[in-house]
Formats: structure tokens, sequence, C-alpha cells
């Protein structure tokens, strides 16, 4: 991968955050309660409004390469399929579901489906959500932007990603990824605040972005079909069953600090997703042959002047890594508590997370072998495991004489099944990476279609 040109100053500023970042991640880990459970996985349960909003916005957003490549690909459908559809679940969350999930004071989503399902549900929707929160769509970014800065092979990016991402959180749990995604919040913005300025005074504004781009790039549905849209707003239910918005709610002082944390977060998603869609268009009308992943940072590459170049090659990294550590997290207590905890009572919460989030960055890194692109990460993952989720957590909050366990069972491991047998027969009758599947029906429709009538079937039984 190429190197991306900086100046001595942008990379006394990279390291500066680098360092930075992982010596507060450290500073909170030695400072907070490792025995206490609470502390551990939901930094006491004391977040306050700012500092739910600052983890929630800049966790959330982590996906800033792909970003750039879904925009320079397909233009402002980028907006459409990975904005619009996350505000609306976004905002319905925030109202039916947040202020109720903080007053339960629970830990997890699988804390639901053990408590509601049973064992047999609660254990298998945990291996879900694990597969689910993967961090390896946000390691693979990390390792490539490091590798384009310093100029090293993905092999090396991997070990400083993990260094400088996840190390602090094997030690410091929910409380270092908080205080460390407060001042990543912060560098996101300021970076594409920087790079838009620039952008606009060295190009100027529309009537650039209207001569030089495409013109499938100025339209809703950037020349793609309608089903292909339609899978990205079903995928976007992937809030109601998002393991971070359940995590910071456990995690919030209050149930109107969860409720109202989710609102203002979704204005700052608003405004970053104005800034990124932007300057995703304009990398593409600059750029008309360029790997798409590396949009961003070769847009700012090539507009920003040393010094500022630096500011936002550590607004992107910042945006990315700020994620990676949650995820990482996330999918660590998934398997430690959630699984090898509920298998063995007595053990040590703590203990099993940490052994839970060197399981999740090895099953990344398989992952990312597998599956190099960003986009189909997140395509394949919310497809596969999505459909199985979904129905089960949203009637938690909906119906509350809901305690049939084999039927939820049974919907879930159907639902999951019929989805992957899909997914294979495209890959058979295509590739992995090109599906063919019949009638192009989508593997998400397929298991929602099979939820929905499993889901159907158990209510009738108990009916």
């Amino acid at each position: 991968m190429n190197q991306i040109n900086l100046t001595s100053a942008d990379y006394i500023i990279v390291f500066v955050y680098l360092i930075g970042t992982l010596l507060v991640g450290l500073f909170y880990a030695r400072n907070s309660k490792k025995d206490n459970i609470d502390n551990f996985l939901l930094a006491g349960r004391r977040l306050s409004l700012p500092a739910f909003t600052a983890t929630l916005v800049s966790t959330w957003y982590g996906g800033i390469l792909g970003i750039g490549e879904f925009t320079w690909l397909y233009g402002i459908l980028n907006w459409v399929t990975q904005a619009l559809p996350y505000y609306v679940f976004a905002i319905i969350f925030a109202f039916f579901f947040a202020p109720k999930i903080q007053q339960k004071k629970l830990y997890t989503i699988p804390d639901l489906l053990y408590e509601n399902y049973g064992k047999s549900t609660g254990l298998f929707g945990s291996i879900l959500i694990f597969l689910l929160v993967s961090p390896a769509p946000h390691l693979l970014m990390v390792m490539m932007l490091l590798s384009s800065i310093f100029g090293i092979s993905l092999f090396y990016a991997y070990f400083i990603a993990i260094l400088f991402s996840v190390f602090y959180v094997f030690w410091g749990g929910f409380q270092s990824v908080v205080k460390t995604d407060i001042i990543q919040f912060v560098l996101m913005f300021v970076g594409f605040v920087i790079l838009l300025i620039h952008l606009i005074i060295k190009y100027g504004g529309f009537t650039f972005l209207a001569n030089n781009l495409p013109s499938t790039h100025l339209s809703f549905t950037g020349g793609q079909e309608i089903q292909y849209i339609f899978v990205w707003f079903f995928i976007a239910l992937w809030t109601f069953v998002d393991p971070g918005f359940y995590q910071r709610c456990y995690a919030a002082k209050t149930p109107n600090t969860a409720k109202y944390g989710i609102l203002t977060a979704i204005g700052f998603w608003i405004i970053f997703d104005m800034l990124t869609t932007i300057a995703g268009l304009y990398s593409r009308a600059i750029f008309a042959n360029i790997n798409p992943v590396m949009a961003f940072p070769r847009l700012g590459e090539v507009v920003l002047p040393g010094f500022f170049r630096g500011f936002f090659i550590v607004g992107l990294l910042a945006t990315i890594m700020s994620t990676l550590d949650s995820t990482s997290f996330l999918a660590a207590v998934s398997f430690g508590r959630d699984i090898l905890w509920r298998l063995n009572t007595k053990g040590n919460i703590n203990r099993f997370t940490r052994i839970g989030l060197i399981v999740s960055i090895i099953f990344s890194t398989l992952l990312i072998l597998l599956i190099p692109s960003v986009v189909t990460m997140w395509y394949t993952l919310g497809s596969l495991f999505i459909p199985a989720l979904l129905l089960p957590v949203i009637i938690v909050f909906v119906d509350k004489q809901n305690n049939i366990d084999l039927p939820i069972f049974f919907s879930m491991i159907l639902t999951f099944t019929g989805t992957s047998l899909w997914f294979i027969l495209g890959i058979i009758r295509g590739s992995f990476h090109n599906p063919l599947y019949i009638q192009n029906i989508q593997p998400f429709y397929i298991g929602i279609a099979i939820s929905i009538i499993t889901f159907s079937y158990g209510f009738k039984i108990k009916k």
C-alpha cells in the first residue's frame, strides 16, 4: 500500500496522538477498581450526558474508510443507506428502548435473552452477538491507515493497531474506552472541518462537484437496484441489536441520560455525515482512479498542507480507533461473560472477559484474511446475524408475556440456518465476493421471512 506523504510536523502530531491515547487509557485502567464488575464492564454505571454522547458518537462512526469507499463508489447513496435509516431507528430506540434498558440494570443483550427465553436461547444469542460485533472491519481499517502513514506492511500495522487500541482495554475495560472516546470525539470533528474548509477554498463548491462527478453520484440511488438499497435499510435495524447502544444505556446515570444522550448523538451524526459525504464527493471528483478505501487519506494528502494534514490523519485514526477499542471490548464481554461465565458461573467475570478479548482478536484476524473489504464485511455480518436476533430482542420490550423458550430458540436456529444456506447457495452459484442469489433475493430477506413465520407459529402455539 502506497505511503502517504507526511511532513515531520505531521508525524509528530500522529505520534503524540497514539502515545497520548495509550497513556490516557492506561491511566484510567490503573485508577479503576479492577475487581468491581460494574466498574470494569460499565464504568460504574455513572455515564453523564456529555460522556454518554461522546462515546456513542465516536464509537458508532468507526467505519470512516468504509464511508469513504462507499461515497467514492456510489456518491450520495452513502447518505441514503449509511446515515438516514440510522437516524430513524436511533430516534425510535431513544424513545421506546433506551429508558427501559437503563432501568433493567443488566449488562448485555444476551442478559435479556437469558432472562426472558432461557439458557439455550441466551447462549445461542451470545454466539451470534459475538460474531456480529467483531472488531474485524475496524481493525482492518486501522491496519490500512497505519500502513499508509508509516510505509510499513499490514503485518506490522496489525500489531501497532492492537497495541494502541486494545492493550489498554485489556486492563481498564469500559472505563478506559469512555475516557479515550471523549478525546477522539473532538479530534474526529476537527480533522474533517479542517479538510472541508481547505477543499472549498481550493476547488470551490457545488459547481465543481456537479461538473466533475458522474451523474449517478448525485442521484439518491447511486445507479444501484432498489432491492440492494432496501437491504441496507434493513441492515440499519442493526441499531436495535447493537451491543454498543445497550452497553451505554446500561452504563448511563439515569433513564433520561440514555434517552437524551442518543438524541444528542443523532445531531452530531448528522453534522459528521454531512462533512464525510461532501468530502467523499470531492474525492471522487478529484481522483478518477484510486483505491476507494483510501479515498479520504489520499484526499487529505493532496489538499492539506503540512501540520494540517497531520491533524486530519489523526482525525481519521481517532474515528476508527474509538470504535476498534469499543467493539473489541463488546466482543470480549460477549464471549467472556455471556458464554464462558454462563457456562461456569463460579469463574471470575473480568478474567473471562480478558480471555474473550484475546479470542475476539484471533477471530477478527481470520475474518480479515477471509474478507479483506470493509463494506463487504458490514454487509455480510449484518445479513447473516441480524435477522436471527432482531425479533427476539424487540419482543422483550413489546410483549410482557413472551416466556416461551423452545419456540424462540428454534426460531433463532432456523432463521440463522436458512439465512446461511441462502448465502452459501449464492456463493456456489457465483463466487464469495460476487454471490448470485435466485431472483436476486438477498439473504437478509430470507432470514427475516423465516423469523416472522416461525415467530408467528410460536405465538400461535402459545395462544
